[in-house]
């Protein structure tokens, strides 16, 4: 298929498709805070494991966190975005305005450390939302977004 400059191909499900999970992988420094910070903190639910890593159901994608005990940190970029500084590379994951919210609740209670705090970009534009970005404990940079319509996710 051949499309013009002007033509995008969604990759979007129609309605009768439903979304496809995605796997991701990350290192991280010590199993059991992996844990307690995915499964405890965030809700994940544990899968399989053994005692180098750790499936978790990241808001219903496969989520692997792989033990590298020697890690010294990450590289990590900053690219500038609405006047903040954007962690290069992140991952995360796109809610519900209510789960969104009630997610920034719980981590703020429990002093998760935001790299930016809950705001909501593109306030009454197409595309509005929430986001929020913050490491996990072995430097992992994490998004979560919200919206009230998912509809607008790839809005213009």
């Amino acid at each position: 298929m051949t499309l013009s400059a002007h033509e995008t191909k969604s990759t979007m499900p129609s309605d009768d498709q439903a979304l496809s999970p995605f796997h991701l992988a990350v290192q991280v420094h010590d199993i059991e805070i992996a844990r307690k910070f995915y499964g405890e903190l965030l809700g994940c639910p544990e899968g399989r494991s053994a005692a180098s890593w750790v499936d978790f159901e990241f808001f219903g994608h496969q989520f692997v966190c792989h033990l590298n005990s020697a890690m010294s940190g990450h590289s990590i970029h900053y690219n500038k975005v609405d006047g903040h500084g954007v962690p290069v590379p992140h991952f995360g994951i796109v809610l519900t305005m209510n789960r969104w919210e009630e997610l920034a609740e719980r981590l703020k209670a429990n002093g998760v450390e935001f790299e930016i705090a809950p705001y909501i970009r593109f306030a009454g534009e197409p595309g509005e939302q929430g986001t929020m970005f913050f490491f996990d404990p072995s430097g992992n940079a994490i998004e979560i977004k919200g919206f009230h319509n998912m509809d607008s996710l790839f809005a213009t």
